[in-house]
């Protein structure tokens, strides 16, 4: 050896490693065929020790010949199947079908198939000389059974050299592709670039264009490994990932085929990392704990919750009991992922393994008969359960893994105690009974208990929650306690590490913010009595969809796009403009199409999306859609279409904003107020890489870019929790809601004793005395002076929203509490609010000036580390709804530019925090499914939430703008009529059992 700090010691520390404490033997060189790129004793041996049979009966037929036929055969099926497939599933050969490599079996009731295993043979050898036309050698090649896996190529930063470039510029430059050892799914299924700092991959060489991917641990929360005692920074390669049964099990269960994009997936180390811990932890802890998995876009979450359900679909204990009968994904978009159906059913599935529950009429029939026949792993969106319960008799005790995709909002309500019902029924009737057994419980008690019940942890139920942009309720829900008492991340793979990775780009770094300046004056002579707080959002309102606002926009838009988008990505770039309401959206597809005529440009070409049917006042007797502006193009082909050629930029409203994934989107033009998770989530669309895509635009006419930065800042490395809900909050409420006297206790207990019922002893005519037990008290209410009923509908709303929070995390069994719950929410119901239309100002205002300033040409937003703020919890005092004061068109308009000048923000004033909820999926579904007054029930709790977290983000501008209570008060009094708007036609829709 020439010296311990050389390039040869390094390789030689890997070798002793893999051959002492990594389950190897060393290879001889030699003994390699270049031409086959085979160990051909290794593969020989391996078959004839653990197949002698087989073997036998083919030697009988080629005698002396018998390996040289077999190794032309093997080497024959490996280049029409591929080796991976080879090895997992064997070859036909005269009659026979020979395995090539054993996995280990998921129990020990077969020892026969643990004594294959253990006969697996895996060599590592130096210096391979591979390439039949040259001397030209690898520094390490692993094989299992005599077939190459894994190549490698050392540096050594000691001796001047660094994996990033050297061993990628060898793969790259230096190393034939067409050798028989590098044929892309042929032979080697992976090589590494590797050195004592980093580690790098690539599954396919392909001259200049491989693509290397970064195979690293991660640095605190970015890139790069961190510094080891007494080791390599790297040694985690050889100690951990090439290890005898590590290799074995990403061959065997890992590594896959996408056929789509004819891409071989070899996981990345976050991915490897955090299934193991996962299997791990349920192998030791067993159902009913909850995992929340905090990873960023670009983290390749689809693969991670394939390898997930796979694995604990095939969980077993030491005593060969399954840990979980059967896995459910759940997602809480109405369109399942299909990118996520695929992944899952094509990792070597079997027939019968994996049930996709496919949208339609029929998905409920289909997840009940999945849930009873145990299927081992079903797909499904939460919908899905809103109808099973009836289709479902009683399923027996089974134990559930439940993964879920994008943990939102959805899993933290009434939706998801369908979930817990339909699963858990056999475990809540074991412990309601327990309970009655040893508190001597009334029976009318029953079904409140099993009410509260339900709403915990379920012991038969464990949660495995995949987001990027977790919530506060998110992380309470699914975390697990971490440093300082407070709800962390069971696995992490940061914003920031995904950016420095270079698996996303960073698109603050190519934001570019618009400020509108403007004055509104009277149009008329006329000064109408107004309501101050609904002219006031009608104002700003009208400033953003009137003509001239749109026109200059569209300008500014498209001439940006032809200049500096559209020539990336060889002319292929698209891009997105994201609109404030369906009217905007079909305004500004109006002013695109005017504009590009009367240009007679044909470079550009739109398409917009928005959902149901829009009238625009200014257009009397037409309806728009989205089909009907897209020249006939039905919905659900949109994506695809603007995938291709011939469109360019989508003009969207309230769609295609989460969970859109498409790589040549380089540009972004918001007109739009984004506010915390929702700007992340939105601008997050373009953060996609694609090859040449190393830049991304946003230009935002509408959003400070401060608060645009503190939004993506709270998730660049992990979101946190400082500030925990107190539980004693509730009880607070309850002794408040008390002091109002407008219930009284026999009055919950009366409706108690019918709504909860047992199942066999309700009847249609309780509906009646249901409403007679609440009619007191909302007598009692309409007595009360304005400003108590609205206090009072507040502190009743929000004990009803936090007891359905804190239900799920705090173990409450106090049946007092469900029935007050249960009580209230009807009775909320029944609470009369004041029912005002919209103002319209169209004709009493008109724009005096409207221009637009580039701000912060120079300047880019740069997130930092460690400069976060906290997740908050949600509030616990409610709001009420009142007439607001009366005021003269001319006041509004004054207050608005005497506070803000020239420079206002309309919709930081008005429309901020609606923005935030119209994108809500749970609150555009709870619109979709309710009439207005029931959709208040789902809305009222979003709304206080929404305000409470921006406040946290955003404190100087709401301090300013709601400083006095009267404007606090009169902003609140508008969201649900404007939502409710936004989202809807007006007309009623059926459905009451929709609730926070």
């Amino acid at each position: 050896m020439k010296g311990i700090h050389t390039e040869e010691a390094f390789e030689a520390t890997i070798v002793d490693h893999l051959v002492t404490h990594g389950g190897y033997v060393e290879g001889d060189p030699d003994r390699y065929d270049c031409e086959r790129a085979l160990l051909p004793e290794d593969v020989i041996g391996f078959v004839r020790e653990t197949q002698p049979k087989p073997w036998a009966k083919v030697e009988a037929i080629h005698g002396a010949r018998l390996e040289e036929v077999f190794l032309a055969a093997l080497c024959k099926t490996m280049a029409q199947m591929g080796s991976l497939h080879t090895l997992r599933h064997g070859f036909g050969f005269y009659g026979q079908t020979f395995r090539l490599c054993t996995f280990a079996p998921a129990h020990g009731l077969n020892p026969t198939v643990q004594k294959d295993y253990e006969a697996n043979r895996l060599a590592v050898v130096r210096q391979v000389h591979y390439d039949p036309k040259n001397q030209n050698s690898l520094d390490l090649v692993l094989f299992v059974n005599g077939i190459p896996v894994v190549t490698a190529e050392l540096k050594n930063q000691l001796t001047g050299q660094c994996a990033v470039l050297e061993a990628q510029r060898q793969y790259k430059f230096d190393r034939d592709r067409n050798a028989p050892i590098f044929r892309f799914k042929e032979r080697a299924l992976v090589h590494f670039a590797v050195d004592p700092d980093e580690v790098w991959m690539t599954t396919r060489l392909q001259g200049a264009k491989t693509f290397f991917l970064p195979f690293n641990r991660g640095h605190g929360t970015g890139k790069g490994n961190a510094p080891v005692a007494g080791k390599h920074r790297t040694h985690y390669l050889w100690e951990e990932v090439w290890q005898r049964d590590s290799l074995l099990d990403i061959l065997g269960r890992f590594l896959h085929l996408e056929v789509k994009k004819e891409t071989l997936i070899f996981p990345r180390y976050h991915q490897l990392d955090c299934v193991r811990k996962l299997v791990a932890a349920s192998l030791t802890k067993g159902p009913g704990t909850n995992y929340l998995v905090e990873h960023s876009a670009g983290s390749g979450k689809s693969n991670s919750i394939a390898w997930l359900a796979h694995r604990l679909a095939s969980l077993y204990r030491p005593d060969n009991t399954k840990v979980y009968d059967s896995v459910v994904v759940l997602t809480d978009r109405r369109v399942l992922d299909q990118q996520l159906q695929d992944t899952i059913y094509q990792i070597e599935h079997k027939t019968g393994v994996v049930v996709k529950i496919e949208s339609g009429g029929v998905k409920s029939t289909q997840l009940a008969q999945a849930l009873e026949q145990g299927a081992a792993i079903v797909i499904c969106t939460i919908h899905s359960f809103g109808f099973v319960q009836d289709k479902i008799a009683s399923l027996p005790e089974r134990r559930y893994a439940i993964i879920v995709d994008e943990a939102h909002s959805s899993q933290s309500g009434e939706m998801a105690l369908l979930v817990k019902q339909a699963l858990s029924e056999a475990q809540i009737g074991a412990a309601v009974q327990a309970q009655l057994d040893e508190d001597d419980a009334a029976t009318p008690d029953q079904a409140v208990l099993r009410a509260a019940l339900t709403r915990g942890r379920q012991p038969n139920l464990s949660y495995f929650a995949f987001t990027a942009t977790p919530k506060y309720k998110t992380k309470e829900l699914f975390g697990h306690i971490g440093p300082g008492g407070k709800p962390a991340a069971f696995h992490l793979y940061s914003m920031r590490q995904a950016i420095e990775e270079g698996f996303i780009l960073d698109v603050l770094r190519g934001y570019t913010s618009y400020k509108r300046f403007f004055e509104l004056a009277k149009k008329v002579a006329a000064d109408p009595d107004l309501d101050k707080r609904r002219a006031a959002r009608a104002a700003v309102q009208f400033v953003n969809i009137h003509p001239t606002n749109i026109a200059q926009k569209t300008q500014i838009i498209i001439e940006h796009f032809r200049s500096c988008v559209r020539p990336l990505l060889d002319g292929k770039a698209k891009a997105m403009v994201v609109t404030g309401s369906r009217l905007e959206a079909v305004r500004y597809k109006r002013a695109f199409d005017t504009y590009l005529a009367e240009k007679n440009y044909q470079d550009v070409c739109c398409l917009v999306a928005f959902s149901g049917e829009v009238r625009d006042p200014d257009v009397s007797g037409k309806t728009y859609t989205e089909p009907g502006m897209n020249e006939g193009l039905k919905e659900s082909e949109l994506p695809e279409t603007f995938a291709g050629p011939d469109y360019n930029v989508l003009l969207v409203a309230e769609k295609y904003q989460t969970g859109f994934d498409q790589p040549r989107l380089c540009a972004m033009y918001v007109d739009k107020r984004l506010a915390g998770i929702q700007a992340v989530q939105t601008l997050s669309r373009l953060n996609r890489t694609h090859d040449g895509k190393d830049q991304t635009f946003a230009l935002d006419f509408v959003n400070d870019p401060n608060d645009i930065l503190r939004a993506f800042q709270q998730y660049y490395e992990e979101a946190r929790i400082d500030e925990r809900v107190d539980p004693q909050r509730l009880y607070e409420l309850r002794d408040r809601l008390r002091e109002f006297r407008v219930y009284e206790w026999s009055e919950v207990e009366g409706f108690a004793k019918i709504f909860f019922k047992l199942p066999a002893a309700k009847v249609a005519t309780d509906h009646g005395p249901l409403n007679a037990w609440l009619d007191p008290a909302k007598d009692r209410f309409d007595a009360l002076e304005a400003e108590k009923r609205d206090e009072f509908r507040g502190a009743l709303g929000a004990y009803r929203n936090l007891y359905s929070f804190l239900a799920q995390t705090v173990p409450f069994q106090d049946i007092a509490l469900e029935k007050l719950y249960a009580y209230g929410r009807m009775l909320l119901s029944k609470l009369p609010r004041e029912s005002v239309g919209p103002v319209d100002l169209g004709d009493e205002v008109a724009l005096r000036s409207f221009s637009l300033k580039k701000q912060m040409e120079d300047e880019a937003l740069v997130m930092v580390a460690e400069d976060g703020t906290p997740l908050k919890p949600p509030g616990h005092t409610g709001t009420g709804v009142g007439k607001g004061p009366q005021a003269k068109l001319s006041e509004v308009i004054a207050l608005i530019n005497e506070r803000f000048g020239t420079e206002f923000d309309a919709q930081d004033l008005v429309d901020g925090v609606t923005e935030q909820l119209v994108a809500d999926e749970g609150v555009q579904q709870a619109a979709e499914a309710n009439d207005k007054m029931n959709f208040g029930y789902v809305f009222h709790p979003k709304l206080d939430a929404a305000l409470l977290d921006r406040h946290a983000k955003h404190a100087d501008f709401i301090d300013k703008v709601f400083a006095d209570q009267e404007i606090g008060g009169l902003f609140r009094a508008l969201m649900l009529d404007q939502i409710y708007e936004r989202l809807t036609s007006e007309k009623p829709q059926a459905g009451d059992e929709v609730y926070p």
